[in-house]
């Protein structure tokens, strides 16, 4: 299978490296189109893929096409794809339509992955046309699979949705843990003790809503004991707004990935 990659950056970088590990793709049959000189380079020297600065080289002989570009950049792609071939986009706000429109093409999966993808342990929402294929639609998803979890949404719209909560999620994760690192320097911990202690935690506790069959509200229930050291935690966070200020959160930014979708 070729493989095209359009943009070697964070997330196009991501599932190469992922999807190369795993077997998903094999570095022989692989071009990344990156503009970026030295990160050309250091694709090709750390991946062996080939790469090159013009788009339509990863594009006119590829079965596959992996759209890794800023959404703003679009325009600027040039090269015809395959009709057989499928093309999967992780542009964030760029509807099925835009692309279809650009490359008059019909075989196209809209993807919102996000970053922990690096790791292995990325979460990515997808959808597609009625033009992929079954076959298609399984290298899809074994390839998200090398990346993480994955989950179809028929719905289009969903994917804005997920691109404001998963997408941009561990950006959210990232400022609370940065919080709370603070907090704990705030009370007197070294920014080491602090940092390792935070992250540790953030983890744990991740792992254990996924694994221990509660709800999220049934766990912080079990761990706050009556006028206790979480109870006053948490009643400091509720005073501060932190849940609704969350919520507002996710809704600015399924907003802007809506309004990303319409100026194309």
């Amino acid at each position: 299978m070729k493989v095209g990659i359009v943009g070697g950056g964070v997330m196009g970088e991501a599932i190469l490296s992922r999807a190369l590990a795993s077997g998903a793709m094999v570095a022989a049959d692989v071009t990344v189109a990156e503009l970026v000189v030295e990160r050309a380079a250091r694709l090709a020297a750390v991946h062996d893929v080939k790469t090159t600065a013009n788009a339509h080289e990863a594009l006119d002989s590829s079965d596959l096409v992996i759209l890794a570009v800023k959404p703003q950049d679009l325009g600027s792609v040039r090269g015809s794809v395959p009709q057989s071939a499928v093309i999967v986009s992780i542009m964030a706000g760029v509807t099925i339509e835009t692309i279809a429109r650009a490359f008059k093409h019909e075989r196209i999966v809209r993807v919102m992955p996000n970053t922990p993808a690096a790791i292995g342990a990325g979460m990515s929402a997808w959808t597609a046309t009625h033009a992929v294929d079954g076959a298609q639609r399984e290298q899809v998803r074994g390839l998200l699979a090398a990346v993480g979890h994955e989950l179809y949404v028929a719905d289009e719209k969903k994917i804005d949705m997920a691109t404001a909560l998963s997408g941009s999620g561990p950006a959210y994760v990232f400022l609370f843990i940065e919080a709370l690192i603070e907090g704990g320097v705030a009370v007197g911990l070294t920014r080491a003790q602090a940092s390792e202690l935070v992250i540790q935690t953030v983890s744990g506790a991740a792992r254990y809503a996924a694994e221990a069959g509660q709800s999220p509200a049934d766990l912080r229930a079990a761990v706050t004991s009556p006028a206790g050291t979480t109870a006053a935690g948490l009643l400091a966070l509720e005073e501060a707004a932190f849940r609704a200020a969350v919520i507002n959160a996710v809704r600015a930014a399924h907003t802007r990935a809506v309004e990303l979708g319409q100026s194309k």
